[in-house]
């Protein structure tokens, strides 16, 4: 994702390509970044989250599976910036903790079919591990649900990094 910050009107203006590739910056789902898109213009940044929230409740597994793809497992090289930024505290990890979430990450992936998302920004090595293992015991129904949800938090985060809402921060 682009480290400059884009104001709430200029994102309105953009040219629907432009708006769903700076979209695709903050989660990799197609349908997501044009259905939010689509919804522009946006009174506040405010706004724009909700609509971000209710088109990520509205797309399809496959593509909350695209969205995931653009994510990697929590402990690995980060491949963004973003992705470096979210996952800090796993920087400090000792090998113990690093070698018990590549477990616990490949027992997820066998047992969910897809990559351990959890909203790792402020999280201790220890926090994301404990996560990991009490999230292990849910059913695959539940833990698509709780994707949806992390998913969501980081879209927030980004999204928030993303949009300069014009107010004085």
């Amino acid at each position: 994702m682009t480290e400059n910050r884009i104001g709430l009107d200029e994102f309105a203006a953009l040219p629907e390509a432009a708006a769903v590739e700076l979209l695709l910056t903050c989660c990799s789902a197609p349908a997501w970044a044009h259905a939010v898109a689509a919804r522009r213009p946006f009174a506040s940044i405010e706004e724009l989250l909700r609509a971000a929230d209710t088109e990520l409740g509205e797309i399809s597994e496959t593509e909350i599976d695209r969205g995931l793809a653009g994510h990697p497992r929590i402990g690995d090289r980060p491949d963004s910036a973003d992705s470096a930024r979210e996952q800090a505290g796993m920087a400090g990890a000792d090998h113990e903790i690093r070698a018990a979430i590549a477990t616990g990450n490949r027992e997820y992936e066998a047992k969910f079919g897809h990559v351990y998302l959890v909203c790792a920004t402020g999280q201790s090595p220890r926090q994301l591990l404990t996560m990991l293992t009490a999230r292990l015991g849910n059913d695959p129904a539940i833990e698509r649900r709780i994707v949806r949800e992390e998913l969501a938090k980081i879209n927030r985060i980004r999204l928030r990094r993303l949009v300069d809402s014009g107010d004085a921060a």
